[in-house]
Order: structure tokens, then C-alpha cells, then sequence
């Protein structure tokens, strides 16, 4: 499931080839990504990494 969530994450794959490529159904990934219930924005947001603040400039 890592590796559908790792193919997911890139707009051009669809459910429907991730489930080819892997061998299972699309109600299986589904099943096990509730995020893609959503829609890909919601599993990106759960996925992706946070940003890390960026440091302030002062103006003197």
C-alpha cells in the first residue's frame, strides 16, 4: 500500500493503473487509502511533508 500511496501522490497515475500495475482491485486501494475518498487533494495533504518555517527577515 506504500507503493500505491507512492504512485498516487504523482498526478498522472489513476487508481485504475496503480491497481493494474499492482495486481489488485481499485476497492482494495480505496480500502486501504481513505483519503482518496476526498479526492487526491485530500491525499496529498496527508501525505505530503510540512513545510518548515523559513526564518523571518528583519528590516532595519
Amino acid at each position: 500500500m506504500r507503493h500505491a500511496r507512492d504512485l498516487l501522490a504523482r498526478p498522472e497515475n489513476t487508481v485504475t493503473s496503480i491497481a493494474k500495475l499492482l495486481g489488485i482491485s481499485r476497492n482494495t486501494i480505496y480500502n486501504y487509502v481513505p483519503e482518496l475518498k476526498g479526492g487526491r487533494l485530500a491525499l496529498a495533504g496527508a501525505t505530503s511533508t510540512p513545510e518548515l518555517p523559513q526564518p523571518g527577515r528583519s528590516e532595519d
